[in-house]
């Protein structure tokens, strides 16, 4: 029996991704399901000028063609010494054990703010750094542990595939006809029977036989459960006998990300029209709420955009009116996209944080300290019950396809548990290693000489640059 919660619709998901509909090639466990159901992708839109908008609300609003915005001398060697070394460091983490990684308690004992602060120089990238938190994650900087946020990075193979839609990068591809299908295609297969909704867990009680679960809607026996819902709604659930003191610990701090996501349509894709590919980035301000929209048109051809409303802004933006926050958006739109903005069609939202069965979005983060403590109980089972979920994955957590490969995992404990024979040996090792924490990464540490010698290349850069600054103090304030 699984439990879990939340939906795959178009409107956005938790444990989704950032436009709640879009793939990476790869992302192998969401494509090998789409291709398993019949389902076809396309690819996320591009074409034309991105806009960005960093600096507070009087900043230049720029535009830009390539893969990343135009930088500053200074800000552009501060960004490539920064990405240097956060992937220099992704690179030793082992996301299914990430305290072996090499100094993991001290990047644990810090958040990515605070990393901010020791390792980036100029305010530029400080920005760049946020905005990435929020449109990732939907917290601050200063709420998510530098180990996770490695450990995070890791598991989606890099740092820049988190935000870009380049090929391999989580915004890649998109699904024909919408990302529900998933869902309903497998419901299908299983039988609407077997479906049950509206029925809220409120009770697990297992014994060295069974289990029993008690929903509003019935009890129901079964031998094995895997509880698939996002660990702090898992933490609302009665368990008897009581869960270990660890993984209550763990499920009461997980905070998870707060995003509104909304929509908007219109009778024509204008800002194609304008030589725009949708795409914003910003810094959200007292009147700009949003912090990143894509082209969101069908493959039919109806015109739409999406976007969010992420970390403070979310919060600071959800018990106002919808009307002031739909006004809000349009007037930002209008601003980065031109007068033709105004024209829309239909808006709709929605604030994962008021929904009932996921309590926000995209997935659950670990705060200072709880990895060097409490990460052994994610996805450790308690007798009968196994644990999965978004959270608890090792490739593109946070994403569908981690909660694809989690439901896998899970499942191949329950059989290795309750039907080993029906396992490959191979399989069964695969299980026994996931749960003795192996690290199949640890050989991938960053050790070539390719990775000393760019190095040297930024750090001689940043001598340079330094040098001639010095030598000429009248250009420090035109570089910032």
């Amino acid at each position: 029996m699984a439990l879990t919660s939340g939906t795959w619709g178009d409107s956005g998901c938790p444990g989704s991704n950032l436009c709640g509909k879009t793939y990476a090639s790869s992302q192998t466990h969401v494509m090998e399901l789409i291709r398993e159901l019949g389902l076809e992708v396309f690819p996320q839109y591009t074409e034309g000028k991105k806009v960005h908008h960093v600096g507070g609300p009087h900043a230049k609003i720029k535009t830009y063609t390539s893969s990343m915005p135009s930088y500053s001398p200074l800000a552009l060697l501060d960004f490539t010494q920064v990405l240097w070394r956060i992937d220099h460091l992704t690179q030793t983490i082992s996301v299914e054990d990430p305290m072996s990684s090499p100094n993991a308690e001290l990047h644990d004992s810090m958040t990515l703010h605070t990393f901010m602060e020791k390792y980036v120089w100029t305010t530029q990238v400080k920005e760049e750094l946020a905005l990435c938190s929020r449109i990732v994650f939907g917290l601050e900087a200063s709420q998510v542990s530098f180990l996770y946020f490695l450990m995070y990075s890791a598991a989606a193979g890099g740092t820049l595939r988190l935000l870009e839609t380049t090929p391999g990068s989580g915004q890649e591809f998109r699904v024909k006809g919408g990302t529900q299908q998933l869902s309903e295609k497998l419901v299908e297969q299983i039988g609407k029977e077997r479906v049950r909704l509206g029925s809220a867990v409120m009770t697990i009680c297992q014994n060295s036989e069974n289990i029993k679960v008690t929903t509003s809607a019935g009890t129901v026996t079964c031998k094995a459960v895997i509880v698939a819902c996002p660990s702090h709604l898992a933490a609302q659930i009665r368990y008897e006998p009581a869960l270990p003191a660890e993984r209550q610990r763990l499920t009461q701090c997980l905070p998870i990300g707060h995003m509104t996501k909304f929509i908007v349509t219109y009778p024509t894709a204008f800002w194609k029209q304008r030589g725009f590919s949708g795409e914003i980035v910003a810094r959200p301000s007292e009147n700009c709420p949003l912090s990143v929209t894509f082209d969101a048109t069908s493959p039919r051809g109806s015109p739409a955009l999406v976007g969010f409303i992420t970390g403070v802004q979310a919060r600071d933006w959800c018990d106002r009116k919808m009307e002031e926050r739909r006004d809000a958006v349009i007037s930002s739109l209008v601003k980065y996209l031109g007068p033709e903005a105004s024209t829309y069609i239909h808006y709709e939202e929605k604030d994962w944080a008021k929904e009932e069965w996921s309590g926000g979005c995209p997935v659950n983060v670990m705060t200072p300290g709880m990895l060097t403590y409490y990460h052994p109980s994610l996805r450790k089972p308690f007798g009968r019950i196994h644990w999965a979920g978004t959270e608890t994955a090792t490739q593109w957590c946070g994403y569908i396809n981690g909660a694809i490969q989690a439901g896998q995992r899970a499942a191949m404990e329950v059989l290795a548990q309750m039907c080993p024979s029906s396992l490959s040996q191979e399989e069964l090792d695969a299980v026994r290693a996931s749960l003795k924490h192996s690290d199949p990464r640890k050989d991938s540490k960053c050790t070539s000489s390719k990775c000393y010698y760019l190095f040297g290349v930024v750090m001689t850069a940043a001598a340079l640059v330094s040098a001639y600054l010095l030598a000429k103090p009248e250009l420090r304030f035109k570089w910032f």
